[in-house]
């Protein structure tokens, strides 16, 4: 099988893991909280069908209380930490993946942690693909710049969809049918298309 160019930032199940970042009860105030958990459900739905694995971590959970339950996450052992990065919290997670590609990363806040997780995950070689629908901060202002500053770092930029559909790969796939079912409808809207709309400069 011909080697996947890195530059290009395909995605493969085997290859890829899922970073569930810091959706907790204090930060339901965040904009479009309720949306971007229900996305990243979806994602968390997808990878346990393609057997990819999902990493979940919280914030100071002693003060931002535990994940909410609607992501949906039973079974994963949350991660606690104080950094604004994933990446000190999940370092076992990581050495135990050499195989390991493509981060795909879900959470709040997008300025906070997860940009400083996703510029850790650049610094060590790893592709980095935020899902824009599942990522949120309390500044819409801090949202955009902070995925204009992701890009401009090297990480890609993609919708759940997007990224579902290429981790999935084939209609013929044993598991299409199942996750066919979890993106009949579309995701819902959380507000990116008043980010980019207008050929927005930061992200010429």
């Amino acid at each position: 099988m011909a080697a996947v160019r890195p530059n290009l930032g395909r995605v493969l199940p085997g290859s890829s893991v899922l970073f569930l970042c810091d959706m907790q009860e204090k930060f339901r105030h965040v904009a479009y909280f309720p949306q971007i958990v229900s996305v990243a459900a979806r994602m968390l739905k997808v990878a346990r069908l393609l057997e990819v694995p999902a990493v979940l971590t919280e914030q100071y959970p002693e003060g931002l209380g535990p994940t909410v339950p609607e992501l949906g996450a039973e079974g994963l052992r949350p991660l606690a930490k104080t950094c604004f990065s994933m990446v000190p919290a999940v370092q076992q997670e990581l050495d135990a993946r050499p195989q390991l590609r493509s981060v795909l990363l879900c959470g709040i806040e997008t300025q906070a942690c997860i940009l400083n997780t996703t510029l850790d995950l650049l610094d060590r070689g790893l592709q980095v693909h935020v899902v824009v629908d599942a990522c949120s901060s309390r500044s819409q202002v801090d949202r955009l710049v902070a995925l204009a500053r992701m890009r401009q770092s090297g990480a890609f930029l993609s919708t759940s969809e997007g990224l579902i559909l290429q981790l999935v790969g084939d209609a013929a796939h044993p598991q299409f049918k199942e996750i066919q079912k979890i993106i009949k409808e579309p995701a819902p809207d959380s507000g990116l298309l008043g980010l980019f709309q207008g050929q927005n400069p930061l992200f010429r």
